[in-house]
């Protein structure tokens, strides 16, 4: 059997956490995506018009137990953006753990934490981020 086309990339990422609400603020007060569907106080799916974001509550799921996921990253259009995201999340008291650096092909990235202790990483590639 031949492989099928590519895919068009991966537009969606699910993460169970114990605050919807806390989460929420951090992905659309701070990263500024928008929501796009709550269903119920217990889910809400969020976008930053190509891609989406579920938030669902589950009880238990931060707080010593294992992370499964590594990150989930944000595309920025200019190494700047990466500075001045950084800057900014600095100052909204965001957990962040590492300073902006450049990568050998040529991106620049930093990672932070949500609110859950999801690593978030805003990343300049260039192949993507034009």
């Amino acid at each position: 059997m031949r492989r099928p086309p590519a895919t068009l990339g991966m537009r969606h990422v699910a993460l169970n956490v114990n605050d919807v609400e806390s989460c929420e603020q951090f992905y659309v007060g701070l990263l500024g995506m928008t929501v796009e569907w709550r269903p119920d106080t217990d889910n809400v799916y969020l976008t930053s018009g190509n891609d989406n974001l579920a938030l669902h509550r589950v009880a238990g799921v931060a707080g010593g137990q294992a992370q499964r996921l590594d990150h989930i990253g944000f595309f920025v259009a200019s190494p700047e953006q990466v500075d001045a995201w950084y800057g900014f999340l600095d100052d909204n008291g965001v957990t962040v753990k590492s300073p902006p650096r450049p990568h050998r092909d040529g991106a620049r990235s930093f990672y932070c934490s949500d609110p859950e202790g999801t690593s978030v990483q805003v990343i300049y590639h260039p192949p993507i981020s034009g």
